[in-house]
Order: C-alpha cells, then structure tokens, then sequence
C-alpha cells in the first residue's frame, strides 16, 4: 500500500512457535518463524498444534520503508539470506511476548540489540515482501558521493597560552598580566 512518495507500509503478521524449554529454568521457548506479507490483524491466534509445539499468528504490525534508509535496506538485500528483523519485549497482560517493531534494516535492528531490553528475532524475507523491498530500493535510492572534509590551514600547535583554542577571538582579559596584554598588542 503506498502512502506518501517517502515512505511506504505493509502490514505484515508474525507467526511464533512455542516449544517445551530445553532447561529446567524455562518452561517454554518462543522462536520467529515466518513473517505473513498483507496478513489481517491478529492477537495470538493459535495456527498450528503438533503435540507440545503450537504456532501463533501473534499480531500483525505495520512494515515501513523509509526514503531515507535505503542504504540499509540495501545492505540487507545484498546479505547472504536477507531477512525481517522482529523486535520483541516481554508480554505485559495476557500476551507472552509484545511485538514492538518489523524492520529491514539491519541497522535498525542494531540499534535495538544495543540496548539489551528488547529481544530481536530474525527470520528469512519471503520473495513476495523482497520484491517489494527491491521495489522501493530502486524508485528511491540515491547514491550519496563521499566528500571529504578538508581542515584549515592554521598552525594552533606553535604558541600555547594555556586560554582555549587560538583560533577562537576573545574579548580583553581584564585579569591578564601587563606583560602578557604587551604580547597581545604585538
């Protein structure tokens, strides 16, 4: 669904597994195991039930593609197995976990990891939501040339008065020596 001309949304679902804990300490664990492009709205819908195992539809939340992070979604296309990054936190209420977030971008998906609160899960990207990532990439990505910064020329490092950077100008200093104004004025 397109919305504006810099971003566009897709409303994707996001199918957890629950399976028996491996260690006395967890009595379940939850895994992503599929995304569902253009998937209605849900709340932890029970899909799939192979003895202990269950699959949910755990909720559907809204795909945005940003103008600005086509870099980022480029450098997860070009990824050995590109992939749909979930943000995940820990269920407040009757849901076990909480969808946070659905992102492409591997950055993004840093950014999250970085913090330690939220649990970030990565599942392949199916062909269709890759064709439409492809398709956003190539209508708005530009390529930005990189300039590099050039520095003045001034020498700071040859007299060191001790008072900031000598390039900054400075009022008098009314608590200045006679000797040092006398070097001022020269």
């Amino acid at each position: 669904m397109h919305v504006t001309n810099r971003y566009d949304v897709l409303p994707v679902g996001v199918v957890m597994q629950r399976a028996p804990g491996v260690t006395p300490w967890a009595k379940w664990s939850w895994t992503a195991r599929a995304v569902l492009p253009g998937a209605q709205p849900a709340h932890w819908v029970e899909m799939r039930r192979d003895g202990e195992t269950t699959e949910y539809h755990a909720g559907t939340l809204n795909l945005e593609l940003h103008r600005a992070d086509t870099d980022a979604y480029l450098h997860g296309l070009h990824a050995k197995d590109p992939s749909v990054y979930i943000i995940l936190r820990e269920g407040v209420g009757d849901a076990p976990l909480d969808l946070v977030l659905l992102t492409v971008s591997p950055y993004e998906a840093q950014d999250y990891a970085d913090s330690g609160e939220e649990i970030i899960e990565k599942v392949s990207m199916p062909p269709a939501l890759r064709a439409w990532v492809e398709d956003f990439v190539e209508k708005h990505h530009q390529e930005e040339t990189f300039i590099k910064r050039k520095r003045d020329k001034k020498r700071i490092d040859l007299k060191q008065d001790g008072i900031g950077d000598a390039r900054v100008s400075r009022g008098p200093d009314v608590y200045a020596s006679p000797r040092r104004q006398r070097e001022r004025l020269q």
